[in-house]
């Protein structure tokens, strides 16, 4: 009956609102009504798509490439992400390991539904996406939190792993660069945790998504460890500037492509077919360059803001390797980092996210900045907060 309390399921009662998103629409609603709010609290890219990507998707349309693909992807993408680890990181991936999905999360929800039991539990990194512990709930899965210090780079170490194994644990998730952090986890560390896994034949999940945002280090792929016990997650949306396109990938043992494929016809049938046709173009040396480009404008931004949030008080342990993310400790301002957030927006008119959208493990002692904005808007922000502050 209209009015009533809707009935959920069960698992609903695990999944919680993303906070960044409220804040985005508050922030939003603020510029609807005539406030100047600087962005900083949503992960995109604030650059367009690159121009021969926009420029693949209006031709395919054109030429009424509107129809449905194999649920894996179209061959010609594949191969073309094949080739593309190949030539940058010297890797051969078979194509027929790799499956094209609506977004990295259309990627973990089918390696997810293959893997995951009711029960079974994942490990993970605490701070860390949030969404990816509420997907393993939706698969009536455990999601365990593992706590990651500043001080030892927000990195999970193999013997952390060990100790919280059980017989109930199915696999370990982790993200290189990682979101909120930017730390990345050297192919060495990656080498540690994939061993640990192996060992009681359990499964290592990297999201790579982030994987070409990388500063003043080699970029690497999980990938060189090997292919069993094993699945790469990446994207279109962050490095290669595509969020709206809805694409991304997973690269899994062979064994697992079937139930994949399987899976996928089910639940999405395909990904979206302009957005493969239109991400071709993303590997072409002309795009390439641009996103080399835009790579080092973020790198630019990072140094910025590093120096200037220090400079204020906020407390950063050391420069993020990657993406596009500053994940910084406001203790010195506030013991509830969610007020401090909802304060600087009211009061200041700059919009960040709170920690709690990460986890627990000092969630109300940290804030995440995105400098996903212009130099001229950051510099903005920054006087505002420093006028705030005082």
């Amino acid at each position: 009956m209209p009015g009533n309390k809707p009935v959920l399921s069960d698992r609903m009662a695990g999944i919680e609102a993303f906070h960044a998103m409220d804040i985005l629409a508050h922030a939003r609603e603020m510029d609807a009504r005539g406030r100047d709010v600087v962005h900083m609290e949503v992960g995109e890219p604030d650059f367009p798509s690159p121009q021969p990507v926009i420029d693949m998707g209006i031709q395919s349309l054109q030429q009424g490439k509107t129809h449905y693909t194999p649920a894996l992807g179209l061959a010609a993408l594949r191969q073309a992400i094949s080739d593309y680890y190949l030539s940058r990181f010297q890797v051969q991936v078979d194509s027929s390991r790799i499956v094209v999905t609506p977004g990295a999360s259309g990627a973990l929800q089918l390696i997810l539904g293959v893997l995951i039991n009711p029960g079974d539990r994942v490990l993970m990194a605490d701070p860390g996406y949030p969404c990816n512990r509420h997907m393993v709930r939706m698969f009536s899965g455990e999601a365990v939190p593992l706590k990651v210090k500043a001080s030892h780079d927000f990195a999970l170490a193999s013997d952390q792993v060990i100790r919280h194994w059980d017989k109930d644990t199915r696999a370990l998730m982790v993200a290189t660069p990682a979101n909120p952090t930017g730390r990345l986890l050297s192919l060495q560390q990656l080498q540690f945790l994939y061993e640990a896994v192996r060992a009681p034949d359990g499964m290592l999940i990297v999201d790579e998504i982030y994987q070409g945002l990388v500063y003043e280090q080699p970029v690497e792929t999980a990938l060189k460890l090997g292919q069993d016990n094993l699945f790469v997650v990446n994207s279109f949306s962050k490095f290669f500037g595509m969020t709206g396109w809805r694409l991304g990938w997973v690269v899994a043992p062979p064994e697992y492509v079937p139930a994949l494929d399987r899976l996928a016809q089910n639940i999405f049938l395909a990904a979206p077919t302009m957005a493969q046709y239109a991400s071709l173009a993303a590997f072409e040396p002309e795009t390439q360059e641009i996103l080399e480009q835009r790579r080092k404008v973020f790198q630019e931004r990072r140094d910025y803001l590093y120096d200037a949030l220090t400079s204020l008080g906020f407390r950063i342990q050391g420069k993020p390797e990657g993406a596009f993310y500053l994940y910084a400790d406001v203790s010195a301002f506030s013991n509830n980092s969610f007020d401090f957030a909802a304060r600087l927006l009211d009061q200041a008119a700059v919009a960040i996210t709170p920690g709690r959208d990460f986890g627990k493990f000092r969630a109300d002692k940290h804030v995440r900045f995105a400098y996903t904005t212009d130099m001229e808007r950051l510099k903005l922000g920054v006087e505002r907060m420093g006028e705030f502050l005082a």
